[in-house]
């Protein structure tokens, strides 16, 4: 895993909206948004239910696009690449950890690790090696033949967040990383994410509405009617 770190912004929201149509009804989820997100920073995003949380995090991942504005990661434009192109920069330059782990049932931990890598040229051996290194370093190295039927729910997050971390990107976009998990189980993640962000120098994004959650992050946004407080 990579520790370099570089100075400047790796996330740039410049006036983005997002809205979507509904026969003839125009529902507004964010407005005006403006972000700065400094390479290796930790931030967390709150606010209640449908205040543009996860539709924020979508857009910064290139999973969704804004209806207008722009958005700059990593130093690329992405809101006006094409879906291929999206697909490629997302497999090099972000992870993704999601509150319901998101792990094929059929698959080993270990295979499941490799999915992101099967988009490189890397040969099986080298997915293997490096699928191996990322459940090291969340200390599942023991797990990597168990299925996900036969792992905890913790231990499946955190082979979520080692296939979030096989490819080395330098961003990890977290959506409720700790909602479906109990309080120890969810200390431990955010103890592993600390870990990633600290040492490993990774971006960390992250929506939640655990307050204990967001006491992790190095700054706290909070969202509220498509519209961070204060602006």
């Amino acid at each position: 895993m990579s520790g370099e770190r570089t100075n400047g912004s790796i996330v740039e929201l410049n006036n983005v909206s997002k809205q979507y149509v509904r026969g003839k009804e125009v529902i507004k989820v964010l407005e005006g948004i403006n972000l700065h997100v400094t390479n290796g920073e930790f931030v967390a995003f709150m606010g209640p239910s449908g205040s543009g949380k996860s539709t924020l995090l979508n857009l910064i991942a290139g999973i969704d696009s804004p209806s207008g504005g722009t958005i700059k990661v990593n130093d690329q434009n992405i809101q006006d690449m094409s879906g291929p192109e999206l697909a490629r920069f997302r497999s090099v330059n972000i992870g993704f950890v999601f509150q319901f782990y998101n792990l094929l049932p059929f698959l080993t931990a270990r295979k499941n690790v490799e999915l992101p890598l099967l988009l490189t040229n890397l040969s099986g051996a080298q997915r293997k090696k490096n699928a191996e290194t990322a459940l090291s370093t969340v200390s599942l190295e023991d797990r990597a033949n168990h299925k996900p039927g036969e792992l905890s729910g913790g231990q499946q997050q955190r082979v979520a967040i080692a296939r979030a971390i096989v490819s080395d990107p330098q961003i990890l976009v977290c959506d409720e990383p700790t909602g479906d998990l109990d309080r120890q189980n969810a200390s431990e993640i955010l103890e592993l994410l600390d870990l990633l962000h600290r040492d490993f120098k990774k971006t960390v994004i992250m929506v939640t509405h655990d307050p204990l959650a967001a006491e992790r992050a190095q700054r706290v946004l909070t969202l509220d009617k498509g519209q961070f407080e204060g602006e």
